[in-house]
């Protein structure tokens, strides 16, 4: 971090770099500069160097103090209108601390004690009494983010309270402090930008993200009738698949539902980062659920894929380019393509800082699977990534010892009739998959579905608890209680 903010510090003040000193408090005009950048594609701010770029550096003793004064302010709704959420981060640079701000373009006009400003040069422009320069900002905000549009059909009562109040108890959890804990749901929901007002048409209402995100499925279906994100694994039948999840609800549930397919069908893999066990499939595959759902534009007719093949993973949505090309998390700015929609994610602990998510895929990519995926911001947004999860016949390379495993298994074939009447027994009343698999000694879900659970369904033995659902992630199989295991014979 310290080389990074050198590096900033070198180049001096600019459209998207300004430092300010800090002594005797914070000074008055640091709101004035946050509103700007956020009206003007972001940037950075450092407090505690000079206009001339020399660290100044703040008093330790002053730091949460500091800290504490500009989250409080930020988040006023009297002072920064709508609020922000920003956290002043501490830096050591050449010996001083200081504090590091990073302020990303927001999709709505933001207003500093009700005064818009914008950035020119190294210097913040007050334009409110500038008509024309005040359309053009709205206008420019409305057509870049087409999450922004308002829906006006749509009330409070079109959307799901529940995941609102999950919503609030996320972010609560997250941080005890949280604004989002004191606000009533409409007060929540104007904060998160989710309803607004569009100065230039004189609209006023529910926008697009707020029914993405908590919309009841009728609405959002209504609103976007090509809405859906389909999930596919295909390791033994290429030509189709062998498993398929289409989802068409509102993105909180549809990430929950990308995730449970990750934990289906790919294996766990931990990582030792110091003292830490990290678990690298969460990590990587949060971060990819997370980026297919929030790098989307949703007017494009394209529904998202993400789809596990026997020697690839990849992902696919229509999308609006910003970059046009391969991403390099090491020289490309990251860019929000739905910023209120990331906002909301961050808040609730679902995504991070903008950009950290590409930057952990790359990091852990090597470690999960071997090879970093090809991430292309074009048309349609992709991500590619080669990997060697499955040896011959589907059977998941779980660890190390593939071999050893596979050898296990075939010596434990479900013919040995104790180890059937066990399971069977365990399934007098409904069980999931991975409860059924935590009473065996099977590792892989492909081969035990293969081998065990799908031949004693196709037997009559095991019924499904949703039969017309057969993909369901509720899905649940129970022991058909008018069958006797001895009168069939598997193939195994």
């Amino acid at each position: 971090m310290e080389n990074k903010l050198l590096e900033i510090i070198s180049q001096g003040e600019g459209l998207h770099v300004e430092f300010k000193k800090t002594q005797g408090g914070l000074p008055k005009n640091i709101y004035e500069t946050v509103c700007a950048f956020s009206n003007t594609g972001g940037g950075c701010l450092l407090l505690g160097v000079s206009d001339s770029g020399e660290i100044l550096g703040i008093d330790k003793s002053e730091i949460d103090e500091y800290k504490t004064e500009f989250v409080i302010a930020v988040n006023n709704s009297n002072k920064m209108n709508p609020p922000l959420y920003l956290v002043a981060e501490e830096c050591v640079v050449d010996g001083k601390n200081i504090l590091f701000v990073e302020v990303p373009e927001t999709s709505d006009v933001l207003r500093c004690n009700g005064r818009i400003y914008v950035r020119n040069a190294d210097g913040d422009v007050d334009i409110t009494n500038n008509q024309r320069l005040v359309s053009e900002l709205y206008i420019k905000k409305q057509k870049t983010y087409t999450e922004n549009e308002i829906i006006k059909a749509v009330t409070i009562k079109d959307l799901r309270t529940d995941l609102i109040a999950e919503a609030r108890k996320r972010a609560v959890l997250r941080n005890p402090d949280h604004a989002w804990g004191r606000l009533d749901d409409m007060e929540l929901l104007r904060s998160a930008s989710l309803y607004r007002k569009d100065f230039m048409s004189n609209m006023e209402g529910f926008t697009l993200a707020s029914v993405l995100l908590l919309g009841k499925d009728e609405v959002i279906h209504s609103v976007l009738p090509h809405f859906k994100t389909d999930l596919i694994f295909k390791v033994d039948d290429t030509d189709r698949y062998d498993d398929r999840d289409e989802v068409r609800t509102n993105l909180i549930d549809t990430y929950d539902r990308i995730m449970t397919f990750v934990q289906k069908h790919l294996p766990e893999k931990f990582y030792l980062n110091g003292s830490v066990r990290v678990d690298i499939r969460s990590v990587i595959f949060r971060e990819i659920a997370v980026n297919l759902l929030i790098h989307r534009e949703y007017t494009k007719q394209i529904p998202a894929r993400f789809i596990v093949a026997k020697d690839k993973i990849y992902t696919d949505n229509g999308n609006k380019p910003f970059l046009y090309g391969n991403i390099n998390p090491e020289e490309n700015a990251p860019y929000p393509k739905n910023p209120n929609i990331a906002k909301f994610f961050k808040e609730i602990g679902l995504a991070e800082e903008l950009g950290s998510g590409i930057r952990n895929i790359f990091k852990y990519a090597t470690l999960y699977a071997g090879g970093k995926p090809i991430i292309t911001d074009d048309i349609i947004f992709k991500l590619d990534w080669p990997v060697n999860l499955f040896v011959e016949n589907g059977v998941r390379a779980d660890s190390d010892q593939v071999s050893d495993q596979v050898s296990d298994q075939v010596s434990d074939q479900v013919s040995d009739q104790d180890e059937i009447s066990r399971i069977l027994k365990f399934m007098e009343v409904p069980r999931s998959l991975l409860e059924i698999m935590a009473q065996t000694s099977y590792k892989s879900r492909v081969y035990f579905m293969r081998k065990v659970l799908n031949p004693l369904i196709k037997a009559g033995v095991i019924v499904k608890t949703i039969p017309d659902k057969p993909n369901s992630p509720k899905q649940k199989y129970q022991k058909n209680l008018a069958r006797d295991i001895r009168q069939i014979s598997l193939d195994l």
